[in-house]
């Protein structure tokens, strides 16, 4: 997995205030106009209580460029996995 936010220590969610985060995995749904993107397997950290989902800031980054050329090129509807690759 990418360095940074999935190495950090603990986080407590700040959605429901009741567990701590681990690193995991959340799909991306992003919508711009008539753009719809979906990403699967983004890395993130996801709480055990709630579900609610963190992605750190190189990986949030990384998805808007990607969403923004996509929406550049007149995408409409593009489900992805988050490739580590080139980070």
């Amino acid at each position: 997995m990418e360095s940074g936010f999935q190495e950090k220590k603990e986080m407590k969610c700040v959605v429901c205030n009741q567990a701590e985060t681990i690193p995991g995995m959340t799909s991306v749904l992003l919508e711009r106009g008539q753009l719809t993107l979906v990403v699967k397997n983004v890395p993130a950290r996801v709480c055990l209580n709630c579900g609610e989902a963190y992605a750190d800031e190189k990986v949030t980054a990384r998805l808007l460029r990607e969403a923004e050329q996509m929406y550049k090129m007149g995408a409409k509807v593009e489900i992805r996995e988050y490739a580590l690759a080139g980070d």
